[in-house]
């Protein structure tokens, strides 16, 4: 799907145009996805307390929240193109809200992994984020636009690991009960989503132009296409499940991250329960500038070395993320542990966005499905990593070292992303452009600015 009228920079403080008020909206909504998705995470110590579970059925559930998230993705995609990104995140912030809010019900290891495999669905909300995210800005922006709101919005994977663990704290303060304050503390995050998915529906449009729906009526965006011919498209296309391999090796760890970091910390270096989310914390915070800097290094290298460039960087990447994964599961003293966290925390962010500063340019014809197709990596890699949690023959710092093997051995599928020389050459034709729109929009600025 190709749009006119795209945003050649991006300014932050900029939330009159429809292009900044979907960047803001995207990044907020997928920051309240996160956060909901893994709200649970940094309560399970009192959760396994509450509800007896045993290690395999911890693995099973971290499991079940990223499992459903791939079929969705997949769906996500395809919607995209359909019916358009404001009314498919609109509608999932909407109905994902629902099981987040009463997850407080489960009583039982059986309810508890149903309600976690339908929050699971909000995962999704990434697919549209990058979908909303490609449709607003030009190529020579779009790498550092897509990583930004992702990895704003994945910081919410962190803040929800901070945050939680001081909500139940203050819950208990007025309940003075464990079992009934982790119940509570959901209700939060799932009324926010609700009342997120109502904004969004209010004050984001599809494009630049408008909403496909009546752009299409007035003939000015050709119809839909079908679905199947769409997906089928993407799917026959290996650099697709190239980018697939990868996003798994680095969105997928983070997912993995996410759910059993504070768990990690907790039960490996003896931390109590708001200690242990504090630390795991600080991985998800990385979002706050790392995903963006690598959407960033991603256009610097297309402007000087076209996309092949974005081939490379993102190759280097996620070699470094499977080196320093290796090294923070051997660590054996809190803060060389975190310190090594941290690092590969960079490169995990950092090659989420590089992921994503190719994908804009593997389809513009079947963006969604292929944004799709390529998210649901994350969270297939997700869910093969949950299987090495769940073995009771397993150490946590053994299935960390067996993912780091695992990424860096992927990292080299970088490789098969090849492009045809007519593609690199309308990409560097579209990139050249936008840099001179960019230029001519800022000269007018500067003699605007001269006059007042």
């Amino acid at each position: 799907m190709v749009s006119q009228g795209k945003a050649t920079r991006i300014d932050l403080f900029d939330f009159r145009t429809p292009q900044m008020r979907t960047f803001h909206l995207t990044w907020f909504a997928f920051f309240l996805s996160f956060f909901a998705w893994f709200g649970l995470a940094p309560l399970m110590p009192a959760i396994r307390e509450d509800l007896g579970l045993t290690k395999e059925q911890i693995g099973n559930t971290i499991i079940a929240s990223v499992a459903i998230t791939i079929l969705v993705r997949l769906i996500a995609g395809v919607l995209c193109d359909k019916i358009g990104p404001r009314i498919t995140y609109s509608a999932l912030l909407i109905l994902g809200s629902v099981p987040v809010m009463t997850v407080g019900l489960a009583d039982s290891y059986e309810s508890f992994l149903l309600f976690r495999l339908a929050i699971g669905a909000i995962g999704a909300s990434f697919v549209m984020t990058q979908y909303h995210t490609a449709m607003m800005f030009a190529p020579n922006v779009v790498g550092t636009a897509q990583a930004t709101t992702a990895g704003w919005g994945n910081l919410g994977g962190g803040v929800t690991q901070i945050l939680m663990p001081m909500l139940l704290t203050v819950i208990l303060t007025v309940v003075a009960d464990q079992s009934l304050g982790w119940r509570l503390a959901m209700v939060v995050p799932g009324i926010c989503l609700f009342l997120t998915g109502i904004a969004y529906y209010r004050y984001t449009q599809d494009c630049p132009e408008g909403n496909f729906k009546e752009l299409r009526a007035a003939g000015k965006m050709p119809a839909a296409a079908k679905s199947a011919s769409n997906f089928a498209a993407a799917a026959k296309d290996y650099r697709v499940w190239a980018l697939f391999l990868i996003y798994g090796a680095c969105f997928g760890v983070e997912l993995t991250l996410d759910n059993v970091a504070a768990l990690y910390f907790y039960d490996h270096f003896k931390l109590d329960m708001t200690t242990a989310g504090l630390i795991a914390g600080l991985f998800g915070l990385m979002n706050i500038f790392a995903r963006s800097l690598g959407g960033w290094v991603s256009d610097i290298a297309a402007r000087d070395y076209g996309l092949n460039g974005r081939k490379w960087v993102l190759l280097a990447i996620i070699l470094a993320e499977g080196i320093s994964l290796m090294l923070f599961s051997q660590a054996q003293s809190l803060p060389l542990a975190v310190a090594l966290m941290m690092i590969f925390g960079l490169f995990v962010c950092m090659g989420c966005g590089a992921t994503y500063g190719l994908v804009p340019f593997i389809n513009r014809q079947a963006l969604g499905p292929v944004a799709g197709i390529v998210g649901a990596g994350g969270n297939m890699g997700a869910l093969l990593s949950g299987f090495l949690f769940r073995s009771q023959d397993m150490t946590m710092d053994s299935a960390m070292m067996v993912m780091g093997i695992a990424v860096t051995v992927i990292s080299f599928a970088a490789l098969f992303v090849r492009f045809s020389a007519q593609t690199i050459t309308e990409a560097d034709d579209a990139l050249q452009s936008a840099r001179a729109m960019a230029a001519a929009e800022k000269q007018d600025r500067s003699v605007l600015a001269a006059k007042a």
